[in-house]
C-alpha cells in the first residue's frame, strides 16, 4: 500500500478503543453502525477517528469481513477529502465497491456495506463523470442501495444526505425530465430527504455541506443564499473527530471560494 498524504490536523485527536467505545453513541450519529464487542476493531474504529486512515484500513481488513466496515470508510474519507491523485482516487472507490460487494454476499443485512458500497459508487461516478456513470448503469445500484439502507435504517441520516445527492447529481447532468423518466430522480425528493437529515441531527457539517451542495445544482443563484447559510452552518459546526473536522475545513475552504 502506497504511503497515504497524511491527516493535516495529526494529534488533535487521540481516541483509543475504550473512548471510542464510551463515545460511540455520538461518534455514529450518522451511520448507526453498531458497536462492537471485539477490541482490535474497536482500535481500527479508533485510527478512523483520529484521522489515521491507512492504519484504520490496514487494521480492518487484517480483521476479515468483519473489519472492512471501518476500512471501507477509511477509504471513502480518506479519498474523499485527502486524495490528490484522480487515479488513486478512483481506485479506492471501486476497491471499496468490491469490498462492500464481498460483504453483502455473505451479509445482505450489513446496511453500512449497502451504504458504503453506494456512497463509493457515487463518489466514483463523479470522478468520471455522472453522465457516463448512469450510461454504465451505476445509479440505479446506487439509488436501490441507499433506499434499501433507509428502509432497514429509516434514522440513517448519511443515506438520506447521500440518496439527496443522487437526486440532486442527476437532475444537474441530464435535467428534470429525463431524470424522472430515466433514473428516478426528482428534485423535491432530493431536497425532503436533506430536510429528513437535516431533523437527524441539526450539528452535521456533512448534511450541511452536500445540502449546500444540492442546493447549488438543483437551484442556481436562486438557492445561493440559502447554500452560502448552510456553508456557514457547516463552518461553525464543533468536530469531535477527524472526518467531521475534514467536513468542517472544507466548509471553510467553499465559503472563501
Amino acid at each position: 500500500m502506497a504511503t497515504w498524504t497524511a491527516f493535516p490536523y495529526a494529534g488533535d485527536y487521540n481516541f483509543d478503543s475504550d473512548s471510542v467505545k464510551k463515545n460511540w453513541a455520538r461518534l455514529h450519529i450518522g451511520d448507526l453502525e453498531p458497536l462492537p464487542k471485539d477490541r482490535a476493531l474497536l482500535q481500527a474504529w479508533a485510527h478512523f477517528h483520529n484521522g489515521d486512515f491507512q492504519k484504520a484500513v490496514t487494521l480492518g481488513q487484517s480483521l476479515g469481513l468483519t473489519g472492512l466496515n471501518v476500512a471501507n470508510k477509511a477509504m471513502c474519507v480518506y479519498a474523499s477529502y485527502l486524495e490528490k491523485h484522480e487515479s488513486r482516487r478512483q481506485a479506492l472507490f471501486k476497491e471499496v465497491a468490491e469490498q462492500a460487494e464481498k460483504q453483502l454476499e455473505q451479509d445482505a443485512t450489513n446496511f453500512n456495506a449497502r451504504y458504503l458500497r453506494a456512497y463509493a459508487l457515487s463518489r466514483y461516478s463523479q470522478s468520471i463523470s455522472v453522465a457516463k456513470a448512469l450510461a454504465q448503469g451505476l445509479g440505479a445500484t446506487i439509488k436501490a442501495d441507499l433506499e434499501d439502507v433507509i428502509r432497514q435504517q429509516p434514522k440513517h441520516l448519511d443515506a438520506h444526505v447521500a440518496l439527496g445527492s443522487f437526486h440532486a447529481e442527476v437532475i444537474d447532468k441530464v435535467g428534470n425530465l429525463i431524470g424522472a423518466m430515466a433514473y428516478g430522480a426528482n428534485k423535491d425528493i432530493g431536497l425532503n430527504l436533506f430536510t429528513k437529515a437535516v431533523q437527524l441531527n441539526m450539528q452535521s457539517a456533512f448534511c450541511m455541506l452536500e445540502y449546500a451542495h444540492a442546493m447549488l445544482m438543483l437551484g442556481g443563484e436562486e438557492m445561493m443564499k440559502e447554500a452560502s447559510r448552510m456553508y456557514q452552518l457547516a463552518a461553525r459546526a464543533k468536530p469531535v473527530d477527524a472526518p467531521e473536522r475534514l467536513e468542517v475545513e472544507m466548509a471553510k475552504a467553499e465559503l472563501k471560494d
